[in-house]
């Protein structure tokens, strides 16, 4: 997955790139973002009964193999100058429904692998190979897209995924104890995972967490091309080591996890990471130098996977089995499905407000958010 994520952000960041190159509208930067993510909010309930039912690694081949096709039909239209923003969107699409049926699989797979005695060094340890591929994708993307250009960064994404194909073929995965052996309704298993999630409020109020912080927390990303090019002015290969340095933060976060393993006082540094990732959001709305800037989102790479790494963790040790593809689908519906409707609010007031108090704004509703939680819901901290 490293090599294929190292891909995967290179096409996110020349993608960015493109959009803005073709339009100049932070609107439409939101606009795509917004379709790559809907369709995980539409589908990805029905991806984790999904998970629950099928072979998890037959459903993680397939999607591999469209992540891949996808990729060769963005670099194709790109390299013979036929790319417009319409096809953008319908392949930012296609992209979301596919990560609607990958994402519960893969979340869910990672027990089957390593059992739950490992999860938080299992967790970490992934987070850390996302986190590196973020760190090296963005930066490796601003060179090649002034060497090989934007058909080029996506031609490197499609190949990238070879890699993860071919290690799920090497891979042998006993799910048999995760698969369900009586499939009822779709609608009725979907309902039963529902009832199961809203019948425990500390899962419904860590899947809360995650909803707020990607509706509001999250949208400072689309707008990385406009403060690289308009706010910081540090063009191309700026973007890159603004988008590389958040990498950084997270996987020096990661690796911390992974030493920690299944430590005591989880929920304590689940509230302090998610406040120190609210405040990091206001200093990087409210900076205008560039060492300041890269030190905020150094801290919002850390905050934001320690936080996440913690909740994902904590929800899959309280979980059954036999629901553990449909929780990991809520999470992944709040997680992945309400950042598209946070980038899309995001874009309309960048807008009208501008770039810097739109993310300011999500920064200071996030840090209301955790104050709160701390206070009404101190049982969070007890985890």
């Amino acid at each position: 997955m490293l090599i294929s994520l190292v891909g995967t952000w290179i096409q996110v960041t020349a993608q960015s790139w493109l959009v803005f190159q073709l339009t100049n509208s932070v609107f439409l930067l939101g606009l795509v973002a917004f379709l790559g993510s809907a369709p995980i909010f539409l589908l990805s309930l029905i991806g984790g009964v999904v998970a629950d039912r099928v072979d998890k690694k037959k459903i993680l081949l397939c999607t591999q193999c469209a992540f891949m096709l996808l990729a060769f039909a963005l670099a194709i239209l790109t390299q013979f100058k036929l790319i417009t923003p319409w096809q953008i969107m319908a392949i930012a699409v296609l992209n979301g429904v596919v990560m609607a049926f990958d994402a519960p699989s893969r979340q869910s797979v990672v027990v089957e692998l390593v059992g739950k005695e490992n999860l938080l060094n299992a967790i970490a340890l992934s987070s850390a190979a996302f986190n590196s591929s973020r760190m090296i994708g963005p930066a490796l993307a601003g060179i090649f897209i002034a060497t090989i250009g934007m058909s080029g960064c996506f031609y490197l994404n499609a190949i990238s995924f070879l890699a993860p194909i071919i290690a799920l073929l090497m891979i042998k995965i006993d799910g048999g104890s995760a698969k369900r052996e009586n499939k009822g309704v779709l609608v009725h298993d979907l309902m039963e995972g529902l009832r199961f999630i809203l019948g425990h409020r500390i899962m419904l109020i860590l899947v809360f967490m995650v909803g707020i912080t990607s509706f509001f927390g999250v949208s400072y990303a689309t707008f990385m091309p406009v403060f690289a090019n308009d706010i910081l002015k540090v063009g191309a290969k700026g973007l890159g080591v603004l988008m590389s340095v958040t990498g950084v933060g997270a996987l020096i976060a990661a690796l911390g996890l992974a030493r920690l393993g299944d430590f005591r006082h989880k929920g304590r540094l689940l509230i302090i990471s998610a406040m120190v990732f609210s405040i990091s959001l206001v200093l990087f709305a409210s900076s205008r130098s560039y060492l300041l800037s890269l030190a905020a989102l150094m801290l919002l790479g850390w905050a934001s996977i320690t936080a996440i790494s913690l909740i994902n963790t904590v929800l899959q040790q309280l979980v059954p089995d036999e629901f553990r593809g449909r929780l990991m689908s809520v999470y992944m519906f709040t997680f992945a499905g309400f950042m598209p409707f946070g980038n899309l609010l995001a874009g309309a007031l960048a807008h009208s407000l501008g770039v810097p108090l739109t993310v300011m704004f999500s920064g200071i509703i996030c840090t209301l958010f955790f104050v709160a939680i701390t206070i009404f819901y101190p049982e969070i901290k007890n985890i």
